[in-house]
């Protein structure tokens, strides 16, 4: 059975509906932060754990004791090149050490499988990103092969454009699902989503993309 939710980097725009539906599932959650007045949320199973993803600090005290990790990463406008990848083996570093084996990870849809049938949108879609954000699409490309070479219990999100909607519920999701330009997914039915794969083994060692309906 499982119990409790550690979520590292529990901040920002998806953090912020992560912890507070992990909370409302019952769950003890673990969020890290650089500065922990980002963590909003309070309540007695919240454990705010101060410290940096990308530099490696404390970031075995936030994964210590956890049966789970989520990580909803994002790449800002002053995020250095290599966040993800960089955040993300300093993740599986400290899980591998504290011997946590889930791992749950967003990243955008841009990123593709080998072989993998994309719309035309879609395709549209990752040409724009590879000229506009390279260096974002590379690290989440990075980030991704290094969680596929772990020995992790892994699970990849890939989301299209986030929005601030509210939780509907209604959503669509899973490795071939075809997304176009117009695709968008609320952050809290991402959130949602991420902490359902959390609770089980759904999409063990797979890509599934997610969508609103």
């Amino acid at each position: 059975m499982w119990y409790e939710t550690r979520s590292v980097r529990a901040t920002g725009r998806t953090g912020e509906p992560l912890v507070a539906q992990a909370l409302d599932r019952g769950h003890e959650v673990t969020g890290f932060a650089r500065d922990p007045a980002d963590i909003t949320h309070e309540d007695d199973r919240l454990t705010v754990v101060t410290g940096d993803a990308y530099g490696g600090t404390n970031v075995g005290e936030a994964v210590a004791g956890a049966d789970a990790v989520v990580s909803v990463l994002g790449q800002g406008k002053e995020s250095p090149d290599d966040l993800l990848t960089a955040a993300g083996d300093h993740i599986l570093e400290a899980m591998a050490d504290a011997g946590v084996e889930r791992f749950i990870t967003l990243v955008g849809a841009g990123v593709r499988e080998p072989g993998e049938s994309v719309s035309f949108g879609g395709r549209v879609m990752g040409g724009l990103l590879k000229l506009v954000a390279t260096e974002v699409l590379a690290d989440a490309e990075g980030h991704v092969d290094h969680v596929k070479a772990s020995d992790t219990d892994w699970t990849v999100v890939r989301a299209p454009r986030l929005t601030d909607g509210a939780y509907t519920g209604n959503i669509d999701h899973g490795p071939d699902l075809e997304l176009g330009l117009r695709d968008a997914a609320t952050r809290a039915n991402v959130a949602a989503f991420m902490l359902d794969c959390a609770e089980g083994d759904d999409y063990l060692h797979e890509l599934p993309k997610v969508s609103d309906r």
